[in-house]
């Protein structure tokens, strides 16, 4: 039985035309027009010296404590890609280091989102890419398996699928299914023209708030 120790390869991307279009939109807005319903928890944090990433998901699962899939993902995601793993979540062993996340740099990989942790901060903080992990430890982890490559996975809440984009910024990380990604990417950019036009009303005293009272009256809030 192979389930659970198996590499796939990733044959669907989301377009890199797509992508550079994202990469202009705040990561709030683009999960605001899925609902808010397709962010990743809001325990991972930026540790990378990019703070602002976008790319198709490379998905990798990894064994808690273990990074031998991630050791073969990093030889064979292409440039551009983003490295999504499922690591259980356990915060008691880094998954990834700088040494391994300076390969990654060279072979020209984006990124990497780990539902886990990371080691090697200070460095990680001044390579050219982007981190985001649930958190750190000196601990180092184990080259075993098994794992998987190239197949679904859950990450902070979210399902991941291979190819899906992947969107990071100092807020944190969505998820844009890669069928829906243009319908998505063009409704968040109309959703970011509100929002400038809001800001620029904030700056002149005439953003409406008339709303606000009447939501409440609607509500049956009691002097409200």
């Amino acid at each position: 039985m192979t389930i659970g120790f198996r590499v796939r390869e990733v044959e669907r991307r989301v377009d890199q035309a797509l992508a550079q279009r994202a990469a202009k939109v705040p990561v709030a807005n683009i999960g605001d027009v899925m609902n808010r319903m397709q962010s990743l928890s809001g325990t991972f944090h930026a540790y990378g010296g990019r703070k602002r990433l976008v790319g198709p998901a490379f998905t990798v699962k990894a064994r808690s404590g273990d990074n031998l899939m991630l050791h073969r993902a990093v030889d064979m995601a292409r440039p551009g890609d983003i490295i999504v793993c499922d690591g259980n979540g356990d915060l008691s062993v880094a998954l990834m280091g700088d040494l391994m996340l300076g390969h990654a740099v060279v072979r020209g990989i984006a990124g990497v989102v780990i539902d886990g942790a990371v080691r090697d901060v200070a460095s990680l903080a001044k390579m050219d890419l982007g981190v985001w992990a649930r958190g750190h430890t000196p601990a180092g982890p184990w080259k075993e398996g098994p794992g998987e490559i190239g197949t679904p996975i859950s990450c902070g809440g979210q399902v991941v699928m291979p190819g899906d984009l992947i969107c990071c910024d100092e807020d944190g990380v969505v998820v844009v299914p890669l069928d829906e990604a243009e319908s998505v990417i063009a409704a968040a950019e109309q959703h970011q023209a509100k929002e400038i036009k809001a800001e620029e009303d904030i700056r002149n005293g005439r953003w409406p708030r008339d709303w606000v009272p009447a939501s409440l009256k609607e509500k049956g809030c009691e002097g409200g």
